[in-house]
């Protein structure tokens, strides 16, 4: 089993409200990456240890959110069908991740300053 990406804490999450009911974040994101890989909605789910229905509610709502698609369901086939991302759904994750590695430029600096600091042991009160 392959490790996850761990990152030094403090670090930077990224999270775009798209109306006052809905967002996307780095786990919808994600989910979109592995529909894009996999092909399929249920192949996704089980690659983030989700199920399907969880996987489908995530999907109905970033489409939702959006107020167009970004997943496409695909029937039929000797497999079945599957799914694949829309020409929005491939834009809206280059344009997320792009936001993403802007942001993390942008606070690379003060991060590491924040992290330096939490590292350091704490000082005894002065009386």
């Amino acid at each position: 089993m392959q490790k996850p990406n761990v990152k030094p804490l403090p670090s930077l999450s990224v999270r775009i409200d798209i109306d006052a009911a809905g967002r996307i974040g780095p786990g919808k994101i994600e989910l979109l990456e592995t529909i894009h890989r996999s092909g399929s909605i249920s192949a996704a789910g089980r690659a983030m240890d989700m199920s399907y229905k969880r996987a489908w509610d995530l999907v109905d709502e970033i489409n939702r959110v959006c107020r167009q698609a970004a997943v496409e369901r695909q029937t039929g086939g000797k497999n079945g069908g599957g799914a694949v991302l829309t020409p929005f759904g491939l834009s809206l994750v280059a344009r997320y991740r792009k936001i993403e590695r802007n942001a993390a430029s942008a606070a690379r600096k003060e991060l590491e300053a924040l992290r330096q600091e939490i590292g350091r042991p704490k000082r005894a009160a002065s009386r």
